[in-house]
């Protein structure tokens, strides 16, 4: 059994991060221009890692693979992803970037950004898979992006309210929303603020009775569409409602809509609301992941004061 570790790098890993960037990037083909790659030395990494971190991985106590982090505003660049060659095909490249994912998240930034040079079709196709889009080229350089989930602890309904509220001024016609989570965690309070945001006429409720509700705006902006898919027994019941009608002129919220609603737009947010065991706590939980290209150029933001971010597990043990 392989014994994989990703570890928070320092500068006592400066060496080890050195020769894992060196056998990485003297394997690829030869480039025009070349990458600079091969200028790193133990300074330069120590003073990367120093500034902003980086992740080294090991398997079975041998460095296999690494990345130095740059932060820039609410973005992560990750620079000198590197696998050793001999340790390709283990896992070490999907476990390093989940990690660098975390990371992200933790320090409370929108998205990680990356470069990729278009002559390396293979590396261009792992960074596709991993659901990074190009948000920019420079010539031979895809700048790749993805933007990151956001998690808060919510205390009150009137703070939902507001994070939906906030969220509304981050969307535009053609959006897709699919919201889940138990009866009573709060997906109606959330639409509530949403709609409140979006300016939009009529009140909004659970639409259990009415499977779809559209609510006109009453600024000139889009319409906020609400969908119940509770009871719709799968996708041929969904398409019956003709949502592709109004999608690309509408925001679209389809509570219940885990399963069924993601194949009406590959880019939207799925959002879960969850509660506690305690009745009488009014806390939820809040967790939004943008999904596709149309979010990472620009990621979300969420600064209700009052909502605290949840925090992604600790690196230790990956």
């Amino acid at each position: 059994m392989t014994d994989l570790h990703v570890v928070d790098a320092t500068a006592e890993h400066a060496n080890e991060i050195v020769a894992v960037i060196h056998h990485a990037f003297s394997s690829r083909r030869v480039l025009d221009p070349p990458s600079t790659a091969l200028s790193e030395n133990a300074a330069t990494v120590t003073d990367a890692v120093n500034k902003h971190g980086g992740l080294l991985v090991r398997i079975d106590g041998s460095p296999a693979g690494s990345v130095l982090f740059e932060e820039s505003g609410d973005v992560l660049n990750l620079r000198r992803v590197s696998v050793d060659p001999r340790h390709q095909a283990r896992g070490v490249a999907s476990a390093m970037v989940g990690c660098a994912e975390e990371v992200a998240v933790r320090r409370g930034l929108s998205r990680v950004q990356l470069i990729a040079r278009v002559e390396l079709p293979d590396t261009v196709e792992f960074w596709r898979r991993r659901g990074y889009s190009v948000v920019e080229q420079h010539d031979h350089n895809l700048i790749y992006a993805k933007a990151m989930p956001v998690g808060r602890s919510v205390p009150t309904a009137a703070d939902m309210r507001a994070i939906g509220e906030e969220l509304a001024g981050q969307l535009r016609a053609g959006d897709v929303l699919v919201l889940s989570g138990d009866l009573g965690a709060g997906k109606t309070t959330f639409t509530q603020g949403l709609g409140a945001g979006l300016k939009v006429r009529g009140d909004i409720t659970s639409p259990t009775f009415v499977i779809s509700r559209v609510h006109p705006s009453l600024a000139g902006g889009p319409a906020l569409v609400h969908v119940d898919a509770y009871r719709i027994g799968g996708i041929a019941e969904l398409d019956d409602l003709d949502l592709d009608a109004s999608l690309d002129d509408a925001v679209t919220v389809v509570e219940w809509g885990h399963g069924l609603a993601e194949t009406l737009a590959p880019d939207r947010l799925d959002i879960v609301v969850t509660r506690g065991d305690d009745d009488t706590d009014e806390t939820r939980e809040i967790r939004i992941t943008p999904v596709g290209p149309r979010w990472a150029a620009s990621g979300i933001r969420v600064s209700v004061p009052s909502a605290t971010a949840a925090e992604p597990p600790a690196l230790e043990n990956y």
